[in-house]
C-alpha cells in the first residue's frame, strides 16, 4: 500500500524534530565541561564544512544574492546569532523540557509579529489562541516565584531573536535559494562565536566531547534537509502540528538522559502552548483555503462587465 504524502510529510517532520531535539541534547551534554562560544564556534566549523558540500552539489554556490536581498540575509544572521546565544545558554542552565516548552511558542509569536508588522489579517479567534498561549508561557516561566531564573529570560529571548529571523526570511525574494543563505548564515554565525571564544580560555576536547559536537552537527544538517524536504510533501495544515513532537523527545531525553522531569505546571503551560498552537496553525490554514477558494471562484467568473 503507497504512503500518502500527509503522512510522508508528517514523518519528515517528526524526524526533523528529533533531529533538532537530538542536538540539543548532545550540546546540554558538554555543559560543564567545555565552554558555550567554544561549543558553538567548533559545531559551527563542522556544520559550515557539511552546507558548504550540500550547497554545492545543489548549485547553489554557482547564485548570487541579490542586492534586495541582503538587508533580510542580514537581519535573519542576527535573529540567527541572537537565537543561537540566548537559547544553548538557557539549554545548558535549564531543564531540557522547560526552553523546549518555552520555545513552543514560536508559532504564537511569529503569527502575531506578522500582524504588527506584515498587516496580516489575524481574526479574533487566533488573537485569542495568541493570548491563551502567552499565559501558558507565564505558567512555564512563572516569574517572581522561587523557581524563576534569568534563564527563563533567556528562553523569551530566543523566541523573540528566531521570531525576527523568520520575518527576515519572509522578506527573501523566491530565487534565493535557501542552501545559499544556510550556508551565508552558518559561516557568519561560525565566525561570530570565533571570536566570541577569544574572550576566555579553551578547554580541552576529549574524545566524548569530540564525538558530541561532531553528532550534533550531524543532526543540525538532518533536522534541517527534513524541514526543506516537509515543504514539498503533503497539506501544511495537517503536517505542521508534528512540529511539536520536539516536546515529546525533549521529555523523553530530559529524563532518561539527564534525569529531569518538569513540575506539573510547566506541563499544563507546556499543554496550553501546544493547544494555542495547533489551533491557530488550524485557522491559519482554514483562511488561506477560504482566500484560495474566493480567488479561484473571481478568476472562474471572469472580468466583469464595464
Amino acid at each position: 500500500m503507497p504512503r500518502s504524502d500527509n503522512l510522508t510529510g508528517a514523518l519528515l517532520m517528526m524526524g526533523s524534530m528529533a533531529a533538532f531535539t537530538f542536538n540539543d541534547a548532545m550540546i546540554k551534554a558538554l555543559s560543564g565541561q567545555v565552554p558555550l562560544f567554544q561549543v558553538m564556534f567548533l559545531r559551527g566549523v563542522l556544520t559550515t564544512a557539511m552546507v558548504a558540500v550540500i550547497a554545492w552539489r545543489m548549485g547553489a554556490l554557482a547564485r548570487r544574492l541579490p542586492h534586495a536581498d541582503r538587508w533580510p540575509v542580514f537581519w535573519r544572521m542576527v535573529g540567527e546569532i541572537g537565537s543561537a546565544y540566548f537559547f544553548v545558554s538557557a539549554l545548558f542552565n535549564m531543564p531540557i523540557a522547560n526552553i523546549s516548552a518555552i520555545m513552543q511558542a514560536l508559532p504564537l509569536t511569529i503569527t502575531l509579529a506578522a500582524a504588527l508588522f506584515f498587516r496580516e489579517p489575524v481574526g479574533w479567534r487566533r488573537m485569542a489562541a495568541i493570548l491563551a498561549g502567552f499565559v501558558g508561557v507565564m505558567l512555564i516561566v512563572r516569574p517572581g516565584t522561587e523557581g524563576f531564573t534569568i534563564y527563563s529570560v533567556y528562553g523569551l529571548a530566543a523566541v523573540a531573536f528566531v521570531t525576527l529571523r523568520d520575518m527576515a526570511t519572509r522578506k527573501l525574494s523566491r530565487d534565493v535559494p535557501s542552501m545559499l543563505v544556510t550556508l551565508i548564515t552558518s559561516f557568519f554565525i561560525t565566525v561570530f562565536f570565533g571570536l566570541a571564544t577569544l574572550t576566555g580560555e579553551w578547554a580541552p576536547v576529549d574524545g566524548r566531547a569530540l564525538l558530541l559536537i561532531g553528532g550534533a552537527a550531524v543532526m543540525i544538517i538532518g533536522g534541517y534537509l527534513f524541514s526543506i524536504m516537509v515543504t514539498r510533501v503533503g497539506e501544511i495544515s495537517f503536517v505542521a502540528p508534528f512540529r511539536y513532537t520536539s516536546l515529546v523527545w525533549a521529555l523523553i531525553l530530559g529524563w532518561v538522559v539527564f534525569g529531569d522531569w518538569p513540575q506539573t505546571i510547566t506541563l499544563v503551560g507546556a499543554g496550553i502552548v501546544v493547544a494555542s498552537g495547533i489551533f491557530t496553525l488550524y485557522r491559519e490554514a482554514r483562511v488561506s483555503r477560504q482566500a484560495r477558494a474566493a480567488r479561484q471562484k473571481e478568476l472562474s467568473l471572469g472580468p466583469r462587465p464595464r
